[in-house]
């Protein structure tokens, strides 16, 4: 089975005006609303890949509610810890002359309701997936992460983690099956500015050495590379096509690799190019990507 944890889910209230102003009343001219948060788009592209998978994380509210009925409507398993005060977060996204965003806390989560989750956690077994991906909050430890991979360090548990350079750097230790950075964040890791594929490779095979199994990196139009645990690499260069919003592409193409490596029985070169395919072709849509449009993309792969 394949789990994905989101701590602080959200509803994404995305709207779009024609010139915002600060001070006077603006009306939108689109609007939509999605559930949010990174493991949460991680399950939303693995169900429309075919793949069942359980969301975990904290709900609270009645926009708890909305983010689980949403979820479900997208065909993914759920088990949410219900949070018994606040309301899982808006956050508002709205384009204009420029692109704003305004994001909520979320909910307080009591040191029980942790337990609750490291209780679910205990229940994974040896070979299945877990993603972890997103941000922390404040009220929970800042090293979730590696208490975690620690907890679940004796299970043969395929770990996947994306993360920000700190978070993902903590881990390392930990040996996460697949680290999935973006050549940006690659290169604040190390203090480098990164453009090209192969200027991203001898600092992908450092992560590499620092722990990680399998390191995964997005470069957005630039493609991808991938380094394999026996030290091969893969680069690809992304499909030629218009980016419409870029906001989960990245969990898309985690997704996608993960829907290839087991399609393909642990072929890398299958899971590198699917999880390519499954990033642009949410990048090219309005929505997260469709097995249609991950299929129409790899026949050129």
């Amino acid at each position: 089975m394949i789990y994905t944890v989101t701590f602080n889910p959200s509803l994404d209230y995305i709207i779009q005006v024609d010139n915002f102003t600060v001070g006077a009343i603006n009306k939108t001219y689109f609007e939509k609303i999605l559930p949010g948060g990174k493991g949460i788009n991680v399950s939303i592209v693995l169900s429309n890949l075919g793949h069942e998978s359980i969301a975990l994380g904290f709900m609270a509210g009645f926009t708890g509610n909305e983010i689980e009925n949403r979820l479900k409507d997208y065909g993914c398993g759920t088990d949410f810890i219900q949070i018994s005060e606040g309301l899982s977060r808006i956050n508002v996204k709205m384009k204009a002359n420029e692109e704003t965003e305004i994001n909520g806390q979320g909910p307080l989560i009591s040191k029980d309701e942790l337990e609750t989750l490291y209780a679910k956690l205990d229940q994974i077994k040896a070979e299945d997936l877990l993603v972890i991906s997103g941000s922390i909050p404040s009220s929970l430890p800042d090293n979730m992460y590696e208490l975690i991979m620690q907890r679940l360090s004796n299970k043969k548990v395929k770990i996947i983690v994306d993360a920000t350079r700190n978070l993902m750097k903590k881990v390392l230790p930990y040996h996460p099956f697949l680290i999935k950075p973006n050549n940006y964040e690659l290169g604040e890791i190390f203090d480098v500015e990164l453009k090209t594929r192969e200027s991203v490779i001898p600092y992908a095979r450092k992560l590499q050495e620092m722990g990680a199994v399998n390191v995964l990196v997005s470069m957005a139009g630039e493609g991808a590379v991938l380094i394999d645990e026996n030290g091969k690499v893969y680069q690809r260069q992304a499909p030629k096509g218009q980016v419409i919003n870029s906001v989960g592409a990245g969990d898309s193409m985690v997704a996608g690799f993960i829907a290839g490596y087991l399609e393909s029985n642990g072929d890398y070169e299958k899971a590198f190019l699917k999880g390519i395919a499954a990033g642009s072709a949410s990048a090219f849509s309005e929505n997260l990507a469709s097995k249609e449009e991950v299929n129409e993309l790899l026949k050129n792969a």
